[in-house]
């Protein structure tokens, strides 16, 4: 039978030691407290089987179901959760505490690289021999790096030496949506006033003289 992972996590059927259970999730069963055999003769009258939900509670909660199905279903629904998940990688860059400027920018542009394809970054400066009297030098290091990266990357720990190693994580910046512009409707040009020329052409009168 296919679900083997998940065979186990439910006491089915004789398999469940309770005196009475409480049944739930059935329109055509009343959910209430049934004897244990009560409540397996009505799984057996319908074909299908008891399973046992919340052991812990009092009565144990059970539903009568069709196992297999029920096993197919939650495989489904397990399998798409982990499609949703994101993978994040963790990339790591080495430093030394007197780290030239050409490596530096070769390291600072893979950063970059890593950041723009959604991984995260963990940068350290390794003291190697008597170079731990430099971590000073070390921390300035990495927070110009931070720094220099700062459209890039949002800091999750601030430099921090464990044993021979300095180091600082990074995490890629969500990368903001670009607003919509909203657009006025063009204003209709005001129509011009036509002058009436039939009050021009009237003649003047005597008392307009």
């Amino acid at each position: 039978m296919k679900n083997d992972s998940l065979k186990g996590q439910h006491r089915i059927n004789e398999q469940i030691r309770a005196k009475e259970v409480r049944i739930v999730g059935d329109e055509e069963i009343e959910a209430k407290v049934y004897p244990i055999f009560q409540a397996l003769k009505m799984a057996e009258e319908r074909e299908m089987d008891l399973v046992e939900i919340s052991p812990n509670a009092e009565p144990p909660v059970c539903r009568i179901i069709d196992y297999s199905k029920f096993l197919y279903q939650l495989k489904k629904r397990q399998k798409e959760q982990k499609a949703k998940q994101v993978k994040v990688n963790v990339k790591e860059i080495r430093f030394g505490p007197q780290t030239d400027d050409h490596d530096y920018d070769f390291k600072l542009k893979h950063a970059k690289g890593f950041l723009e394809d959604g991984d995260k970054v963990k940068a350290y400066v390794f003291f190697k021999g008597r170079s731990i009297l430099f971590k000073e030098q070390g921390e300035v290091l990495l927070l110009r790096f931070a720094n220099d990266l700062e459209d890039y990357a949002k800091v999750d720990q601030m430099p921090v030496l464990e044993g021979k190693r300095m180091t600082i994580f990074l995490s890629p910046k969500r990368k903001e949506m670009p607003k919509k512009v909203v657009t006025k409707p063009a204003v209709a040009p005001a129509k011009p006033q036509v002058k009436d020329d039939s009050e021009e052409s009237k003649p003047m009168d005597d008392a307009q003289v």
